[in-house]
């Protein structure tokens, strides 16, 4: 999955570009928690028990943990790259709500990856003719590749903006934390 390649690659960029890893730990996300807690939402949905007990509101379900999300990258907008997650993510959720809650994947795309169909516990479908077609998953890694699979234009934003603020974070002065609100003045001596 392409999301997952941001990671590493953020950490490779960073480093190349004169960072440190060890600024990541200065960085301070507002309400992580809910970022994690949507997206664990949705890996137990996607299980063959997490459909079974959701039945017929999966796809209620999954357009308000995608929702969840959303808020907490918008909670942390001002981080530098963060804009680029959130216009990703609100690409996806489009998508996602005007097909009835779950992302469309092309056919071609599905064939590229090597992969027979949407899956039974996914997120995906099939549709002949999807609304918003463009922000739906019509890009493939193909077969035969790490990670092969299909991803949207919105993947990729949420990927590269992913990327920006790992490396701006590892840039980062280390006299300067990377928080979303203004910055603490530095503690001075006695007055």
């Amino acid at each position: 999955m392409i999301l997952a390649a941001s990671v590493p690659i953020g950490l490779l960029l960073g480093t190349i570009f004169g960072g440190d890893v060890d600024r990541l730990t200065r960085l301070r996300l507002r309400w992580p928690w809910l970022a994690v807690a949507g997206l664990a939402f949705q890996v137990l949905l996607f299980t063959a028990a997490g459909a079974s007990l959701a039945g017929g509101l999966a796809p209620t379900l999954y357009v308000a943990s995608t929702a969840i999300v959303l808020v907490a990258v918008l909670r942390n907008i001002r981080l530098t790259g963060m804009p680029i997650v959130a216009v990703g993510s609100v690409s996806n959720l489009l998508a996602i709500v005007a097909n009835g809650g779950a992302m469309p994947a092309d056919p071609a795309a599905l064939a590229t990856a090597g992969l027979d169909g949407a899956g039974a516990y996914t997120n995906s479908v099939v549709l002949a003719n999807p609304a918003l077609r463009p922000l739906t998953d019509i890009f493939a890694i193909p077969a035969g590749i790490p990670l092969a699979n299909v991803f949207s234009v919105g993947d990729v934003l949420i990927a590269l903006g992913i990327v920006v603020v790992i490396v701006a974070a590892m840039r980062r002065p280390a006299d300067r934390p990377a928080t979303d609100g203004p910055a603490a003045a530095p503690a001075t001596g006695s007055r």
